[in-house]
């Protein structure tokens, strides 16, 4: 009978495991545990946003706020609205830096990206000592900037220059690389090239590996040649790499100083008319040789406004490219 009555009561409810009720942890414990599980991430990456709220966001505003400033380094501050910026527009030094920054980077960039491509195709055959050339690639990125400059500028002499010495082989006369525009760019632009191509192709080799092999293979087996499978299979699935090279190298091209500053002889003028003077030569020979901070700051601004275009274009073209696959 008893039996039969405990089946029919109504079971309360269960008690905790083992019997025992959790015991609530105490206060500091419970703060702990919360520290842990929310907090702690926030902290580990705060230092790269303190430190790019004080070298990066910080710099950037303020430059901005001087550019709307007549501020000279040593001398008044006055606040002139835009009026820095209107009349950087109607600039002709400033547009002639303009000029020769895009011309620059157009001569160095387009070479430099196709050689760096090819060298890097190569690199990825297999080859005797292949560790040791793909390291020796890098050799010209470790080397000073300065005595890269120091090297080029004596090759490119107009007397006794190695580059002069070989066009007379061919009849050509002694070309004095410093006085015009073209002669200049090209000058600059190989010290460039030769500076940033072999780390380019190390990039473009590290993303050649992933590629598949199954799809050479294929290729091989449908008849394709060597050179059809680079632009058929290579050249398109490095596209994003591409981009991304592009993309750098915009930057480091628009802010292109220390190659026409050394072949300058150290002046910011960039040539007796300024024919290879860029828009980084120009800002530090505003703000810093002739004391106009404000007016460098507004070129600063608007330097920084062209790389934003040109990396947003980049940007519309790698999403265009995620699309069509």
């Amino acid at each position: 009978m008893s039996l039969h009555v405990d089946a029919g009561r109504v079971p309360s409810r269960a008690a905790p495991s083992g019997g025992r009720r959790r015991e609530q942890r105490p206060a500091p414990r419970r703060f702990l545990s919360w520290l842990d599980l929310r907090a702690t991430p926030y902290i580990f990456v705060s230092p790269y946003f303190i430190l790019f709220a004080i070298f990066g966001l910080f710099p950037l505003l303020f430059t901005a706020w001087v550019s709307l400033h007549k501020w000279q380094l040593a001398g008044e501050k006055t606040f002139i609205g835009l009026e820095n910026y209107t009349k950087l527009l109607v600039d002709e030094k400033f547009w002639n830096a303009v000029g020769n920054t895009v011309g620059i980077f157009l001569i160095a960039t387009v070479p430099q990206l196709l050689i760096a491509l090819l060298l890097a195709n190569a690199l990825n055959k297999k080859l005797r000592g292949r560790l040791v050339i793909r390291l020796s690639v890098l050799i010209p990125l470790i080397t000073s900037v300065v005595a890269v400059a120091v090297v080029f500028t004596q090759l490119y002499g107009r007397d006794y220059g190695v580059v002069n010495w070989i066009l007379g082989l061919f009849g050509t006369d002694n070309i004095h690389w410093q006085n015009e525009k073209w002669s200049s760019w090209i000058a600059i632009a190989t010290m460039v090239d030769w500076r940033w191509t072999g780390y380019n192709a190390i990039i473009y080799l590290a993303a050649m590996q992933t590629i598949p092999k199954d799809l050479y293979e294929a290729a091989s087996i449908d008849g394709a040649s060597p050179r059809r499978q680079f632009w058929g299979i290579t050249v398109p699935m490095l596209k994003p790499t591409i981009i991304f090279t592009v993309i750098v190298s915009t930057i480091g091209g628009f802010t292109l100083f220390a190659e026409p500053v050394m072949f300058g002889s150290g002046l910011m003028t960039g040539g007796t008319t300024g024919q290879f003077q860029t828009v980084a030569m120009f800002i530090v020979k505003e703000g810093f040789r002739d004391f106009e901070y404000g007016y460098a700051a507004a070129a600063a601004w608007v330097l920084f406004l062209l790389i934003l275009i040109t990396v947003l274009i980049n940007s519309v073209l790698v999403r265009g490219i995620g699309r069509s696959k």
